[in-house]
């Protein structure tokens, strides 16, 4: 290690590099697609949903959930759980004056709305919704389709649930930008008791969305939540398969990091590869007095590796700490992008890292085995030394 200390050197940077690299990498990914997580759903859809079964297939106005406050009440009881809100959802036509577009009607509780998504935030004009008889929040893409201004008064038409026509005037108090265009373009919001009332359905409603405080809880929290409940009429879903295309686009995405550090790996390997091989053909006269001295082979393969493998910890060491302080940074100041960047209609200006443990063990063994893995080569080659013939070597 020390007779060329600078082969050493750059082999300890080689691997802290590709090590640094992939450790920032994995955690800037998990970082990013972590924040979209939680904006996706904390702000739109929740991490779990509640539906009648079979309502996610093939959505209708006739699958509905009853009971939902006694429903909503035995949720909070599960540990995980911060809020819940209950929504209803119908398409329909509004119009004003002479103009008419296709909405999805959506009706939830302002309070336990406010409390679960934060609702108002994506109020840009007007006031947020309320309780108040007759009013209406549109999404400003309906809004420039349909002319339509706060104040202005929308007539909104659809099929009730008792298979009337349900039409009746609404007054806008507000528009809305979700930052999905889609949302925008078709989003028209009433509060829960006009929806029920305007569509005839009692006091049932199509959705309960719940807001849990950790999303790698999910899972333990859905299977909770459906032991308490027991309804087999019921569905308790949680977000991957609700947003599934969301999800299996995140997955597609996130198979190019393995790629990435593979090429990394790639990278590192080739240079202990060609450290170690030259420290093994430089010292053949060594190996070769060793074997002369009954020196045992295997007892020259420890000797290769190990003093690989003390380069490797230093590498990994120095760039374990290293990692904590850059993802650290990323983390708390993130990297601006050039442009504004949209994923699941969600719109991003900065990227964030995140701290855990993957993104410092994956780097890490992958390091130190494929140093070890490559060290191996010349390890044998060192092992195999013919002692007459390497102690004649100058």
């Amino acid at each position: 290690m020390f007779r060329q200390k600078r082969r050493t050197a750059l082999t300890s940077l080689t691997m802290l590099g590709g090590f640094v690299l992939a450790a920032v990498s994995i955690g800037w990914s998990d970082g990013t697609y972590s924040n979209i997580i939680h904006m996706f759903t904390g702000d739109r859809l929740g991490q779990i949903q509640v539906h009648r079964a079979g309502y996610m297939d093939e959505p209708s106005i006739y699958d509905r959930v009853q009971d939902y406050e006694k429903i909503g009440k035995v949720i909070q009881t599960v540990e995980g759980v911060e809020q819940w809100a209950p929504r209803v959802y119908t398409a329909g036509l509004v119009s004003m004056g002479d103009k008419t577009a296709g909405a999805q009607l959506i009706g939830m509780d302002p309070e336990r709305e406010e409390a679960a998504t934060g609702f108002s935030r994506k109020v840009v004009e007007g006031k947020p919704l309320s309780n108040e008889p007759y009013e209406a929040l549109l999404g400003k893409g309906l809004a420039r389709i349909l002319g339509a201004r706060v104040d202005d008064g929308i007539v909104l038409l659809t099929q009730a649930a008792d298979g009337s026509m349900a039409n009746d005037i609404f007054n806008v108090t507000g528009l809305v930008d979700t930052g999905d265009a889609t949302s925008d373009r078709l989003g028209l919001y009433l509060n829960l008791a006009d929806a029920q009332r305007f569509l005839v359905i009692g006091e049932e409603v199509h959705e309960i969305i719940i807001i849990v405080d950790d999303l790698k809880q999910v899972p333990g929290i859905v299977q909770s939540i459906r032991d308490r409940l027991d309804d087999p009429g019921l569905e308790v879903l949680p977000w991957q398969k609700f947003a599934s295309s969301f999800y299996k686009a995140m997955k597609a995405d996130q198979e190019g990091m393995w790629i990435m550090l593979f090429i990394i790996i790639l990278i590192v390997a080739v240079g202990v590869l060609n450290t170690v091989l030259m420290s093994v053909l430089e010292r053949r006269r060594e190996y070769g007095l060793l074997k002369a001295i009954g020196t045992r082979p295997a007892m020259i393969v420890h000797l290769v590796l190990m003093e690989l493998l003390v380069i490797v910890l230093i590498s990994v060491s120095l760039g374990g700490v290293l990692s904590l302080g850059v993802n650290w940074v990323i983390s708390i100041y993130g990297i601006p992008m050039p442009l504004e960047v949209t994923y699941g209609g969600i719109a991003f200006d900065r990227m964030y890292a995140e701290i855990n443990a993957r993104s410092l063990y994956i780097p890490a063994v992958t390091v130190i085995l494929s140093a070890l893995l490559v060290g191996l080569f010349p390890a044998l080659k060192a092992a195999r030394t013919e002692p007459a013939r390497a102690m004649r070597t100058f």
